[in-house]
């Protein structure tokens, strides 16, 4: 099977599970049920309690099911499910975890089991459980694992001081179609980055065989703990001294099954109720263009236009992460247009240059809403709608993502019973073009009444701790998966809807410092970079500056358009500047932000919009006035923008 024809069967499934029903049969295990199953072609079952537990708490074996029973079979007493999928031979693969998904999505929506499962791992088993756990840390109630793998280099490899087997180094580095330097330098072991699990406070426990040649703990459990508690997740070791230990120590009797049985049940009863990530998404018109690109054209191009949240490491990564893996023969190219700050007022103006002029782009993810607290409605929605109307314009079959992201502002809206407006103007644009969209605010805010969270522990600040990027990566996931159709359709060209407000900025584009005709005073510094020590943003740093610092300093821009702006850099001299419009009356903008002290920081200010279409010209000039804060009298300007 191709991995082409893999990912369809994939999709299909999630989305319908498509013959599950008809191919399912019973039999007993252990003297319970046992209903076997059947996903594409790997064989799947469940066992079932005689009397389940209210909410069905499970456990999930991830290999070698029929290997020391005795803690599923108390368990299973106590009113537990257990689960298995076969997929050998696979080693926790991208694959493997891509039926892993189609499982348990079966389970917990068809069959209502718990949201959250205990994994149980044998040996190599560590490397399907932690693989599918680090991807769904907020899915998982604990850990146990049995002398686990826990670093390829160890087992199979033999890289380290284990002996490794030759035969399934050779299978493991074709199922992941590695090379061998590539599957030496691999860094997504069960020992690399546990900070998810280790943010959900996942408890993990590990039975090990201190003599264990196969999988030395030394190089797989030692390492795991070391780095897991250095993360704040709680883990414990329990070596096993009594009995006979065979296979090179690598096997051995389970002491204490019950003991085992009550950690998994203690850490899963009572099943917690978990509010759905669908309840916070929109499908609207759906993914079905992007979907096409993806699997038929297979070269997909996915650009991220956001603020600080977008531009830090955390959920653009996992997203791109995911779409690889859930697209392995596609030609992904990502765009990282993430700038610190920024929100939809100057993601209007910069979009051609960050995105458009990279060429064509099949999925936009927009972000504003947490930068956007503080700008009128007005301006949002003309922002906005002129992102989605310019990115359409360009690419009729771009699928465009609206997100809104949380600030502590947005809680307190929502305490006081009201919606902040960034979140209904965002959600206004994506109704009225029918575009998907995630309310990632209302979900924080209803996840911390819940008691799934806590924004000092779990969220910590807007730029969110691991807790939230995992959050914000699973609730976008869930969009990308309910977007899919499971029988796509040719690109559909987007048919434009008349304009909210028509004075939106659907055609915004950077001009540059250059065109304007300048007075005494003004000069173009032509790499510009702080002299007393502050802090920059990227882009706005060691590039061309138009500046002047004295008061009475001039300037004229003549440009075409409807609206016209400047983007400044404000740091602790920012003066107040005065500016006319085709000559209207001046106006006065305190250039001066509230993180003067300790950052010179790129602002956008628009000057003049709604403007009549044609010739115009703004003249900007120094005033003698300055805010008593402020240390001197600087504009620095590193683009004009206009809207044409």
């Amino acid at each position: 099977m191709s991995k082409f024809k893999h990912a369809v069967i994939l999709l299909s499934l999630l989305t319908a599970f498509i013959g599950v029903h008809a191919q399912s049969k019973t039999s007993l295990w252990k003297g319970f049920e046992r209903v076997q199953l059947k996903f594409a072609d790997k064989d799947a079952y469940y066992v079932k309690p005689t009397h389940p537990l209210p909410g069905n708490p499970w456990v999930w074996r991830t290999s070698f099911p029929d290997w020391h029973t005795e803690i599923d079979s108390i368990l299973l007493a106590k009113g537990f499910y257990i689960a298995f999928i076969n997929v050998d031979n696979q080693y926790g693969a991208p694959s493997a975890m891509s039926f892993y998904d189609v499982f348990y999505t079966y389970l917990t929506t068809q069959l209502a089991f718990a949201p959250k499962v205990a994994l149980e791992a044998v040996s190599r088993g560590g490397l399907y459980a932690y693989a599918w756990a680090k991807r769904n840390p907020d899915k998982v109630t604990c850990i146990y694992a049995e002398t686990p793998v826990c670093d390829i280099k160890s087992w199979p490899g033999g890289k380290l001081k284990g002996p490794g087997d030759a035969s399934a180094w050779n299978e493991l580095k074709q199922v992941y179609h590695f090379t061998e330097e590539q599957a030496i330098a691999y860094n997504d072991n069960p020992i690399d980055n546990l900070e998810g699990l280790a943010s959900f406070r996942v408890p993990i426990l590990h039975t090990i065989g201190l003599e264990d040649k196969l999988a030395p703990p030394a190089e797989n459990s030692d390492v795991l703990a070391k780095r897991y508690i250095a993360l704040g997740g709680p883990i414990s070791i329990h070596p096993i001294t009594q009995g006979p230990m065979e296979l090179q120590g690598h096997h051995f009797t389970v002491d204490r099954p019950a003991y085992y049985a009550q950690f998994i049940y203690n850490n899963s009863y009572p099943v917690q109720r978990i509010l759905p990530y669908t309840d916070y998404i929109k499908k609207a018109g759906g993914l079905n263009n992007f979907y096409y690109a993806a699997t038929v054209n297979k070269k997909a191009t996915v650009s991220f236009l956001g603020g600080s949240i977008t531009f830090n490491p955390g959920w653009r990564d996992k997203i791109c992460k995911y779409l690889r893996e859930t697209y392995p023969e596609t030609d992904f190219h990502f765009i990282a247009a993430g700038i610190p700050s920024l929100g939809s007022l100057p993601h209007a103006f910069r979009l051609q240059r960050d995105i458009l002029d990279s060429g064509k782009t099949d999925l936009l993810f927009v972000e504003a809403a947490v930068n956007d607290r503080g700008t009128d409605s007005t301006t949002q929605v003309r922002a906005l709608e002129g992102i989605v109307r310019h990115a359409k314009m360009n690419n009729p079959m771009m699928d465009v993502i609206m997100m809104a992201f949380v600030d502590p502002q947005k809680i307190e809206s929502y305490a006081k019973g009201k919606v902040s407006p960034e979140l209904l103007n965002h959600q206004r644009v994506a109704t009225h073009y029918n575009l998907p969209y995630v309310n990632l605010a209302l979900e924080v805010n209803d996840k911390i009444k819940n008691k799934e969270l806590t924004w000092a522990d779990d969220f910590k600040d807007i730029h969110p701790w691991y807790h939230g990027q995992e959050l914000y990566f699973e609730t976008i996931k869930a969009l990308l998966q309910a977007g899919v159709a499971a029988n796509y359709k040719q690109p559909v060209k987007a048919v434009l809807p008349k304009p909210i407000d028509k004075a939106s900025y659907n055609n915004g584009s950077y001009y540059n410092i250059t065109n304007a005709r300048l007075d005494k005073g003004w000069a173009i510094d032509a790499k510009w970079n702080p002299r007393d020590g502050l802090s920059t943003r990227p882009g706005f740093v060691d590039v061309p500056m138009l500046q002047a610092t004295e008061p009475g300093s001039e300037l004229s821009l003549p440009f075409k358009g409807t609206a016209v702006g400047v983007a400044v850099v404000a740091g602790p001299d920012a003066g107040i500047v005065s500016y006319s419009i085709d000559g209207g009356a001046y106006k006065d903008l305190d250039l001066l932000t509230e993180f003067y002290s300790w950052i010179h920081l790129g602002v956008y200010h628009m000057l003049g919009d709604n403007l009549i279409n044609g010739s115009h010209t703004l003249k900007i000039k120094i005033s003698d006035k300055k805010n008593n804060l402020s240390k001197g009298h600087a504009c620095r300007i590193v683009n004009f923008f206009v809207n044409k």
